[in-house]
């Protein structure tokens, strides 16, 4: 009797996976919208793209590349424009992304916005500077259990333009029965080196493209990637810093500070860096010898679930918890945060509390 109802779920879930593949099929090859014209910020771009697929690929394949680091799926919100016409009505998955004043202002997810007509669509000038790289693989370097750094050659263009605190989008190779995706990864290495570029990973539990990084891509090889993308960088104030991030979140915070250095931007500056145990931690060295080369540069580990007989000198405790016990008057700073929605928040509710204003704090949220 069980297995006779495992065989008809079975059945059942092979037809619905049948069924969807075919409504692919139909949207892309039955229906034919022809070409569609897509005007870009009033007349600055006029595109022709084949209708049936979604505005953020058909943008991409014009190299217009909007930012997205969930595979189109709809997860992340990152891939936000306006779309003033053509658009059709908000989706299910889109609604949850988008506050009343954003539908009000024509913005949607680009993923989700199907090309069945002309549209008229308002991007940020910035995306126009946005480019696809090919890039060699020279270094791929354990920094911790999960953590890897990659070095990369640029081959076409041989270089690039950004601000520290920015992230471009690398994409995988299809491995194992999966597809290439993009993912998005800040930049860890200094706007001044224009030929190469270095990311700092943390392996995902099943992550597509992570474990691509981990698991098969070897030196050597050629990478793709697009950017640079985002807002996250130093502002221009003289406001002392405080910075907090913890893991691969580090890699804009290691950009951002040693450019300060390059620049000679001598803002006080606290870096609180959050970690388990000492097996999470790296560049120590490296810190260190940043504190030697910059009287204004702190650098604050603080370990959470580290063994109490360890011999471990250093901060304990929740990162916010420290952050608070340094700063219990952050009204005159400016916060620079990146890591995970749970972090940035609780980082957000105790800066604010101990007096920041919410209008000086700047983040950049791993999705």
């Amino acid at each position: 009797m069980l297995v006779s109802i495992l065989i008809s779920v079975g059945f059942l879930l092979a037809c619905g996976l049948v069924l969807a593949g075919l409504l692919v099929l139909a949207e892309k090859k039955i229906l034919n919208y022809g070409t569609c014209h897509v005007d870009v910020n009033a007349g600055r771009k006029i595109l022709d793209v084949e209708g049936g697929s979604s505005l953020l690929s058909s943008l991409a394949e014009q190299n217009i590349f909007i930012p997205s680091a969930c595979g189109g799926r709809g997860s992340c919100a990152y891939c936000k424009l306006k779309v003033h016409e053509g658009g059709g009505l908000i989706g299910p998955v889109e609604e949850p992304y988008l506050t009343p004043e954003e539908r009000q202002d024509h913005v949607r997810l680009a993923c989700q916005v199907k090309v069945r007509r002309d549209l008229q669509i308002e991007i940020p000038d910035e995306l126009f500077s946005v480019s696809r790289f090919r890039a060699k693989l020279v270094h791929k370097k354990p920094l911790t259990h999960d953590i890897v750094e990659l070095r990369m050659e640029l081959l076409e263009p041989g270089s690039i333009s950004f601000e520290a605190g920015q992230y471009v989008q690398l994409e995988s190779a299809d491995y194992k029965g999966h597809e290439s995706v993009m993912r998005g990864y800040s930049i860890s290495s200094l706007p001044s080196d224009k030929n190469h570029l270095e990311l700092i990973i943390r392996r995902v539990p099943d992550g597509i493209c992570t474990t691509w990084v981990f698991d098969h891509l070897k030196e050597g090889a050629e990478v793709s990637f697009s950017g640079p993308y985002g807002f996250f960088h130093l502002s221009d104030t003289d406001a002392p810093i405080i910075c907090i991030a913890g893991g691969s979140g580090m890699a804009p915070i290691w950009s951002i500070v040693r450019d300060m250095k390059e620049k000679g931007i001598a803002r006080p500056t606290t870096y609180f860096f959050g970690a388990l145990t000492q097996r999470d931690l790296f560049f120590l060295d490296e810190f260190k010898q940043l504190e030697k080369d910059c009287p204004w540069f702190q650098f604050v580990p603080a370990l959470s679930k580290e063994p109490a007989d360890s011999g471990w000198t250093g901060e304990r405790g929740l990162i916010t918890d420290v952050v608070s016990r340094h700063f219990p008057d952050a009204s005159k700073h400016e916060a620079y945060l990146c890591g995970s929605p749970g972090m940035i928040d609780a980082s957000v509710a105790v800066l604010t509390k101990n007096g920041m204003p919410e209008q000086n704090v700047f983040y950049d949220k791993f999705s």
